[in-house]
């Protein structure tokens, strides 16, 4: 995923060493509990520093392939979706629930603070596991993790959620036909997005648009128009 965000060189630091056996210290050392703008209910461990955790993760620990660090951010996606479900209680009480691309898990998080019976934060990312369970433990809800490329599948979800999904054309062209085969068989599934380009908008319906404060670290400006949209069932 490319967000835009800046590169460069950092210096090698005891950083490198304590990743290779310390994820859970690498975030807790390198994160602070914060809550979302727009989500104030919830706390996670998140970058204070945009930046410097970027360069950090991606240019001084690349060579032990670490991913960029999406599980550090509250992405205007995420954040927008999350807000629907702690006001719309009612979409994820007492269903089953998949949270894809969870990164921090604040979808997850919400889905389960609003009464989902159980979710499923799947997330191809290991880091992100940390994160999650991390985030969970702050917010004293039970959420489980897969690490599991989930894309086709399907284990029966009552709700599907995905937080900023479509900033990339080849994944989108994966996404669309799965979202819309979990649509067809009866899933309620629910994305949140800031506008990125390939989003589809038809074949959806909007259910609400929120006005989500992000940083300029992340984004092109402080403020993203964020939509949640419903995939609709194939007509007829």
């Amino acid at each position: 995923m490319d967000r835009g965000l800046p590169h460069g060189r950092a210096g090698k630091s005891a950083s490198l060493i304590l990743v290779k056996t310390d994820p859970e210290r690498f975030i807790v050392d390198n994160t602070a509990i914060l809550s979302p703008p727009h989500v104030p209910e919830i706390r996670l461990r998140l970058a204070s520093e945009a930046h410097d955790l970027w360069l950090k993760t991606e240019e001084e620990l690349e060579e032990i392939g670490l991913p960029p660090p999406f599980w550090a951010f509250a992405w205007a996606g995420g954040q927008g979706l999350a807000r629907y479900l702690l006001d719309h209680p009612e979409v994820v009480s007492g269903r089953t629930v998949l949270d894809f691309a969870s990164g921090s898990g604040l979808v997850a998080i919400a889905a389960k603070r609003a009464g989902a019976a159980n979710v499923l934060a799947a997330d191809i990312d290991p880091w992100s596991w940390t994160a999650i369970r991390l985030n969970a433990q702050l917010n004293d809800v039970a959420v489980r993790t897969s690490l599991e490329d989930i894309v086709g599948e399907d284990e029966g979800w009552d709700v599907v959620l995905a937080g900023d999904v479509f900033y990339d054309k080849s994944f989108a062209d994966v996404l669309i036909p799965w979202f819309s085969a979990l649509s067809a068989r009866g899933a309620m599934v629910l994305v949140g997005d800031p506008g990125r380009s390939y989003c589809p908008r038809e074949g959806m319906a909007q259910l609400s648009t929120y006005e989500v404060q992000v940083t300029r670290a992340l984004e092109d400006s402080e403020v993203k128009r964020t939509t949640v949209w419903r995939f609709l069932p194939p007509a007829g």
